[in-house]
Parts: C-alpha cells; structure tokens; sequence
C-alpha cells in the first residue's frame, strides 16, 4: 500500500475520542487542531515507522508528532520508565506544558477497538476487546488504578524534579480514541456516556457472516497496524470464499479480524468477524 503510514495517520486523527469531558471520573485529552496542508509528510519526519511497531506503540508516536507540530504546547518527556530496585514499575506516556495557561499535563494515550457484547448484564461491562483479552472498564481502571498513580510514587519525584515538576500541579488527562462495533440489530441505538461518532460498524458471529446474504461483496483482512486506515484505500480484495479461507486461519490462533467490506458502487464497511 502506497503511503501507508499517512494513511495509517488520517484514520488516527479521523477516530473520534470515546468520550467528552469525564469518563469513570478520567478527564478527556483534546488533541490540538492540525495545521493543514502539512508542514511535512509523517512518513518523512518519522521514518522509524516503516518498521513493525505495534499499534499501540505506532499511535504514541503519532500523538507525540502532532503535540511537537504544536506551537501551543512544549513536550516535556516522553515513555518514562519508572523503575525500583531495577524492576519496572510502569511507564508515563507523556509529559507536556500548554504554553498560552502554563498547565503541565500527564497524559496516556488509548487507541481501541472494542465490540459491544449485550450479554454481559452491566452495562459498562459490554464494551470488550474482539478476542476478549481486554475490556473499557478494565482499561479505565487501569488508568485510575496504576498509570496515574505512578505520577505519585517516590519513585518518580526524581523525574520530576530535573523537570522542576510538582505532581500535584500536573493535570492528569487520556487521549482516548476508540472505534466501536455493535450488532447489527442495534446499529441505530444510542448508547449513553460514550460518543456515539465511534460506532464504527457491526461486528458478526462466524455463522452469521457465512451466509448468502454477504457472498456477493469484496473483502480485505488488514494486519493489525493497518486497523485504523479507512477500507476506500484498499488495493486489494478477495470474495467470500477466499476470505473465509483467511479468517479460519485467524480462528485458529483466536484472533477476530477486521474486516473491510467493498460493495457495488464503491460503497465501503468494516466489521469484525469473531470466533466465540
């Protein structure tokens, strides 16, 4: 795929945050507007990214290059190791200062993809990960629980000072992007607290997907990375038969793959495929 890593870069900017203002008592990070045309390419700034970093790892350095394009904000640290006695305690994302009111954040970024499981009787239970490793409210308590607490260890205070730091003037935020997949009888409910620009598409039981009613489309299976590029810059497609080929591959490790979707008149989707 040509430009991959900018592609990869519009479908990270184009994720809407998960929520606005507090989530589980977590304040919401607002990502500065870009300037736009780029000033440069992403690629060329960052050529690192042409290697095998992780999602999670890849969009980190997306925040922290649209936080360094800003002339509002100074980066201060980036992915500090705290450590005792030689043993990692944990890792804070960020560290930055808003130039314009002086207020120091610590901020972790969050880019997910969840699929919504009603059978779950709570509802902040609901929202899992698609292989059923992770869910939101496990990652928020994460948050809350060890990644900002770690800003207060002694540990830390070290850091902090040769950046002539106090924790308790750091305000501590998240950036939390997240794409969501619902079933396909509720595509149009609302769901509260969450921003509902995150409904990215429907998600489908394996048996579900086998039928007629979805032989008639193209179909991509992305690598992971590649999840938050938009299915229009797909080069190339595969029928059902060959796709269903490709996800029992995924099944057999437990991995639910991203699907995109090109239907007649280049209409496009995502879903995910699970195996439970």
């Amino acid at each position: 795929m040509q430009n991959r890593v900018a592609k990869q870069f519009e479908g990270f900017l184009n994720t809407p945050a998960l929520w606005k203002n507090y989530f589980q008592e977590i304040q919401q990070f607002e990502l500065p507007e870009i300037n736009d045309p780029l000033q440069k390419p992403i690629a060329e700034d960052l050529p690192s990214l042409s290697t095998n970093f992780v999602m999670g790892k890849r969009v980190e350095r997306f925040f922290e290059w649209l936080i360094r394009q800003n002339q509002g904000y100074k980066l201060l640290a980036v992915n500090m190791q705290i450590s005792r006695n030689k043993i990692t305690l944990g890792e804070l994302d960020f560290l930055l200062k808003n130039l314009i009111n002086q207020q120091v954040y610590h901020v972790e970024m969050v880019y997910k993809f969840y699929v919504y499981d009603p059978s779950f009787t709570a509802e902040n239970q609901r929202w899992i990960g698609p292989n059923r490793k992770d869910t939101l409210l496990q990652k928020t308590e994460k948050l809350k629980e060890k990644q900002f607490p770690l800003l207060f260890k002694p540990e830390t205070k070290e850091l902090l000072s040769s950046l002539n730091l106090n924790a308790e003037e750091v305000l501590q935020q998240s950036c939390f992007k997240a794409n969501l997949f619902v079933p396909g009888e509720l595509q149009n409910k609302q769901f509260s607290k969450i921003n509902n620009d995150c409904i990215a598409g429907i998600w489908l039981h394996y048996k579900e997907f086998k039928t007629s009613s979805y032989k008639s489309f193209q179909y991509y299976a992305p690598k992971k990375q590649d999840w938050p590029i938009l299915p229009k810059y797909g080069e190339t497609w595969f029928s059902h038969s060959e796709i269903i080929q490709q996800i029992e591959i995924l099944f057999e490790n437990k991995k639910a793959p991203l699907i995109w979707v090109k239907k007649p008149g280049n209409n496009y989707e995502r879903l995910f495929v699970v195996w439970w």
